[in-house]
């Protein structure tokens, strides 16, 4: 129900004009009855669920770390004011031409790379 209360916000608060994606993960919470009837009525909503067992967390980490990089490390910020006024520029000009983070490599380029980076650090394939 909280998830149901949380999709009612941003379809209240988002002009209505506005697509909404949702970047979610595939918890169960999400799949049910009651949610997935309520973005059926809302064809604006656009679901796009994370790999099973994917580390989407890490999308999330690298977008602050973009921000971090981009914007706040730029400049000494004085107070909390100025730096909610800097992050919120930030969102300002990501917002006006959004690009989604990608997956760049597959599930073999990974493991390749963690078994190269094992062979490096412990002497063993494993």
């Amino acid at each position: 129900m909280e998830f149901r209360k949380f999709l009612d916000t941003i379809d209240a608060k988002v002009p209505a004009q506005l697509e909404v994606h949702l970047a979610m993960d595939n918890y169960g919470t999400r799949k049910t009855a009651l949610i997935r009837n309520w973005l059926a009525k809302r064809p604006r909503f656009h679901v796009h669920f994370t790999p099973t067992s994917a580390s989407w967390i890490n999308l999330v980490e690298r977008w602050f770390a973009a921000l971090t990089e981009k914007q706040i490390r730029r400049g000494a910020c004085r107070s909390t004011c100025e730096l909610e006024t800097v992050i919120k520029r930030y969102l300002q000009i990501n917002n006006h031409n959004p690009q989604p983070f990608v997956w760049t490599k597959t599930a073999d380029q990974i493991l390749d790379s963690l078994a190269r980076f094992c062979l490096r650090t412990s002497g063993t394939a494993h």
